[in-house]
């Protein structure tokens, strides 16, 4: 006995600093929030309200103390052009009411910033190493993106979308869909939805939610964080014929628009996350990129670079 205790002594010596006390959380959930130049000020704010008033509700409280180990670890960070984002509150565990309060009292204080370009594909970049060094263990890692327009600036959000699946992140989308043109004249993308369906989310039941103006956030945020906490979201098979048209008007967007297929984890090979995504956009994936060179030859006969 004295003998196997020894051996226990040593190898507990021998695992990574840290590797000891690593707690097992419900999932960790990075929230990745669009600051580009298309969201003013009062946008901006709303954006944190919505946040802050999420994690204060009853229920998502409720939710989140609530799975099998009572816990959830979540970071939060602001993004805008390809290499610039702004960890504002690293991996922070939610045990507790208290600590859920005071996580939402750190945000509330936290400064508001505004930045320039839109690069969905350098918020995805960031998140991958984020991921890596949480100090918890899961079976669940979701990234949570929200914006108001496709990608216009980095790499091919396509590209490091499925290097983020490889990875077994989930990636769920909040779209704004921001009827108003941004300072420098560029018009609103009414398709906004359909882009973040088919070329951002992916992974076993990744879903958007709408947003059908910054004054809808709050109610977006709530219901988006419900689902992926309790992993509640509609489970229809993937390849599924949905036609976005089903929606109806705009007004009329209050839900999830899709949650791609897949089953919850079971022993054996770890299942291939990349498989769960959508055809390509009949516009292209890179229709973001092309309508911001149009646009800044067209107003200014130069490129936005």
């Amino acid at each position: 006995m004295r003998l196997l205790l020894s051996l226990f002594a040593l190898l507990s010596l021998a695992l990574p600093a840290g590797a000891q006390d690593r707690k097992e959380v419900d999932m960790v959930l990075a929230l990745a929030i669009d600051i580009s130049g298309s969201v003013d000020p009062d946008e901006a704010r709303l954006q944190r309200q919505g946040y802050v008033e999420a994690f204060s509700d009853p229920v998502v409280i409720k939710a989140i103390l609530g799975g099998n180990h009572g816990r959830i670890a979540v970071a939060y960070y602001e993004w805008s052009d390809s290499y610039v984002q702004k960890l504002l509150i690293d991996w922070t565990l939610l045990d507790s009411e208290a600590a859920i309060r005071d996580f939402t009292n750190r945000l509330a204080r936290a400064p508001i910033s505004i930045a320039r370009r839109t690069s969905i594909s350098g918020a995805i970049r960031y998140a991958i190493p984020l991921f890596g060094r949480a100090p918890y263990d899961t079976e669940r890692k979701v990234l949570d993106i929200s914006g108001d327009g496709s990608n216009n600036d980095g790499g091919l959000v396509t590209d490091l979308r499925h290097d983020a699946l490889k990875e077994r992140i989930v990636i769920n989308g909040l779209p704004i869909m921001n009827d108003r043109p941004n300072p420098y004249g560029f018009p609103s993308e009414t398709d906004l939805d359909k882009y973040y369906l088919h070329c951002v989310v992916g992974g076993p039941r990744s879903f958007v939610e709408v947003a059908v103006n910054f004054e809808d956030f709050p109610r977006a945020v709530r219901k988006k964080l419900l689902q992926e906490v309790a992993d509640i979201g509609p489970r229809l098979e993937y390849g599924h014929d949905f036609d976005i048209g089903d929606l109806g008007t705009p007004a009329g967007r209050d839900g999830v628009q899709l949650a791609q297929g897949g089953t919850r984890r079971t022993a054996g090979a770890p299942e291939d996350y990349t498989r769960f995504v959508r055809p390509e956009y009949e516009l292209g994936c890179d229709v973001g990129e092309r309508r911001s060179r149009e646009f800044w030859q067209r107003r200014f006969g130069v490129s936005p670079d």
